[in-house]
C-alpha cells in the first residue's frame, strides 16, 4: 500500500509527542472521495485526542484532525458528485493532520469561490452551534465555535444575545459580530449580569463548553422552559456541590452533544443545512470569520501550543506544505 506523511503522536501526552511521520495512505470506501489535504484546522478536542483524553467513535482512526480542504485525487465506484480534480471542503471523523484523508461524498462541499485556508476551518465549528439558538447566553464565545453561535443567534432574530470572555479585545471582537451583551468573567458574574439585564427572568438558551465549573450559575441563568446545550467539557466533567432542584420546577431541558459523535446521516443532513442557509452568507461576506494564525504543518507543535493558549480568537490552520 501507498505511504504518506501525517502528524502522528509517539504515545499520549504533551505536545512534545507529536511528529511528522509516514503512515499508510487510505484508500477510499465505494461513496468516499480520497482528497490531497492542503489545509486543516484545529480544534480543542484535538488537544485532549492527543492526551488521550478523548473518546473517538468508532469511525476515527488514530490520525487527529476533523476538517480540511483539498483537491479529490480519486473517487469510489460508487460517487457521482464529484471527480478528480475538484476542490472540495468537508468534515469527517478523523485523519485530517495528513496529506491524503477520506471523506463520505455527500459529506464533502464544493470549494467554490471560498480560500481554502477558510474553508477548512469552517464546519466543525458551524455544524456544532447550528445544533445550539431566543435570548442566549454564550460562554467561550470568542473561540471558533463561539463566534459562529453569536452569528447564527443574529441571523436567526435572537433579541439579546449575551457573551462571556476572558479579555476586552475578546469582547470587542464578539461585539463586531453581534453580541449584544459583554460580560468579562474575570471581573463579572455572568449569572448575576443575566438576570438584571432579563430583569430575573433569564435566558431561554445557554450554549456551554465549560460543563462543571458553570453548571449551577448557567442553571440559575436560565428562564423557565430554558435548555442548556452542553458541548465541551473544558472546566471538568464532574460539578461540586450541583443544584438540581431548578431543572425541575423551571422545567429545564440539559442536552449533552458533541458533533463528531453524530451519526453519518446526522452530519449529511447539517451539511445539506449549511449549504443552503450559512454558506451563501458566507460566500456573499455577509458572515465573519477569522483565523487567527496559518502555521507551516512542520510546525504542528507550535500550533498546538498556540491551541491550549486562551489569548487566540477565531480559529488555527494548518498547511500542509508537502502538498503545496
Amino acid at each position: 500500500m501507498a505511504s504518506m506523511k501525517a502528524v502522528l503522536v509517539k504515545q499520549p501526552g504533551g505536545i512534545e509527542q507529536l511528529y511528522l511521520g509516514e503512515t499508510e495512505r487510505p484508500a477510499p470506501g465505494p461513496n468516499e472521495l480520497l482528497v490531497k489535504i492542503n489545509y486543516f484546522a484545529l480544534n480543542r478536542m484535538d488537544s485532549l485526542q492527543r492526551q488521550g483524553r478523548y473518546p473517538l467513535p468508532p469511525q476515527a482512526g488514530p490520525i487527529m484532525g476533523v476538517e480540511m480542504s483539498g483537491e479529490v485525487v480519486e473517487t469510489g465506484a460508487q460517487t457521482s458528485k464529484y471527480k478528480v480534480g475538484d476542490q472540495v471542503f468537508g468534515l469527517m471523523y478523523g485523519g485530517a493532520y495528513a496529506q491524503y484523508a477520506t471523506i463520505d461524498e455527500s459529506s464533502a462541499l464544493p470549494l467554490g469561490s471560498l480560500s481554502p485556508e477558510i474553508a477548512a476551518s469552517l464546519l466543525e465549528c458551524w455544524y456544532t452551534a447550528y445544533q445550539a439558538g431566543e435570548d442566549i447566553l454564550i460562554h467561550a464565545a470568542a473561540g471558533g465555535v463561539g463566534t459562529a453561535a453569536i452569528q447564527l443567534a443574529k441571523m436567526a432574530g435572537a433579541r439579546r444575545i449575551f457573551v462571556t470572555a476572558s479579555r476586552p479585545e475578546k469582547l470587542k471582537y464578539c461585539q463586531k459580530l453581534g453580541a449584544t451583551h459583554l460580560i468579562n468573567y474575570r471581573e463579572q458574574s455572568f449569572k448575576d449580569v443575566v438576570l438584571e439585564e432579563t430583569g430575573g427572568r433569564g435566558v431561554d438558551v445557554v450554549c456551554d463548553f465549560l460543563l462543571a465549573s458553570y453548571f449551577n450559575d448557567n442553571v440559575a441563568s436560565l428562564a423557565l422552559d430554558g435548555r442548556m446545550s452542553l458541548q465541551a467539557t473544558m472546566g471538568g466533567v464532574v460539578a461540586e456541590k450541583a443544584t438540581l432542584g431548578p431543572i425541575l420546577f423551571k422545567r429545564l431541558t440539559i442536552v449533552g452533544t458533541t458533533l463528531r459523535s453524530r451519526s453519518l446521516e446526522y452530519q449529511r443532513e447539517l451539511a445539506h443545512v449549511f449549504c443552503k442557509e450559512v454558506l451563501p452568507r458566507i460566500t456573499a461576506g455577509e458572515v465573519q470569520w477569522h483565523i487567527s494564525k496559518i502555521f507551516d504543518w512542520e510546525d504542528i507543535q507550535g500550533a498546538h501550543t498556540l491551541l491550549e493558549d486562551a489569548s487566540f480568537t477565531g480559529k488555527i490552520v494548518v498547511k500542509v506544505t508537502d502538498n503545496a
